[in-house]
């Protein structure tokens, strides 16, 4: 638990796509921002403009429209920009940045549903990030059918990683867990089956006893 809760810090919502990322990411914002921190809510791929620029050539087309090393490679590339451009000078500044994704969608997607292991992903993120990382990411596990059927419902082009399939997004529900078991201290999974409220009380529990806040639901 961090003991210093006015040190503006990087937090990440993860999850299989149609988790409820969004919606728990804004929950989150409007949280901190009635308790008096300042904050920003930003995502992944995308959070700045050489970022959001890149980001259509990776949620958009054709599901092998890239193989997973290249997709790896351009997400990275939208990743540093948006750490020099956005997060770091953020948090600089005094500011708690909340990410919708982050290098733990790199692990899970790339890494493990890709099949290029997470060793090649943190690599790759070593050479690009250094030893940069959230203080904390919340994992919202949700079973992929629930997930897609949710992603489908939304509708829009941002569709690419929701075509692999419902077994593409079972080997990302996987990956992600077996990250929350690598470091359950930096990294929470949350079910995410319940009540939009429910999930959300867990996000702000969670919040809460690792920085030591009293974050409540917004009314």
């Amino acid at each position: 638990m961090k003991s210093q809760p006015n040190s503006a810090e990087l937090i990440v919502l993860e999850g299989v796509d149609g988790a409820g990322k969004g919606v728990q990411s804004r929950m989150l914002l409007s949280a901190m921002k009635a308790a008096g921190l300042d904050v920003i809510l930003t995502r992944e791929p995308g959070g700045s403009p050489g970022a959001e620029e890149i980001r259509r050539l990776i949620v958009e087309g054709e599901p092998n429209r890239w193989d997973d090393m290249t997709e790896l490679l351009l997400i990275y590339a939208a990743r540093r920009s948006h750490v020099i451009d956005t997060i770091k000078p953020a948090l600089k500044q005094g500011t708690w940045v909340i990410s919708d994704r982050f290098a733990d969608s790199s692990r899970a997607f790339q890494g493990v549903a890709g099949n290029l292991g997470i060793d090649v992903v943190d690599r790759i993120h070593k050479e690009t990030m250094g030893d940069f990382n959230p203080e904390l990411t919340l994992i919202l596990d949700l079973d992929p059918e629930i997930s897609l059927f949710r992603a489908d419902a939304r509708g829009g082009a941002e569709d690419r990683f929701e075509q692999k399939g419902i077994e593409y997004q079972a080997r990302v529900r996987e990956g992600f867990r077996q990250l929350a078991e690598m470091t359950p201290q930096s990294r929470k999974l949350i079910d995410a089956s319940g009540t939009m409220d429910e999930v959300s009380q867990k996000v702000l529990d969670c919040i809460n006893t690792h920085f030591n806040l009293t974050l409540r639901l917004p009314a």
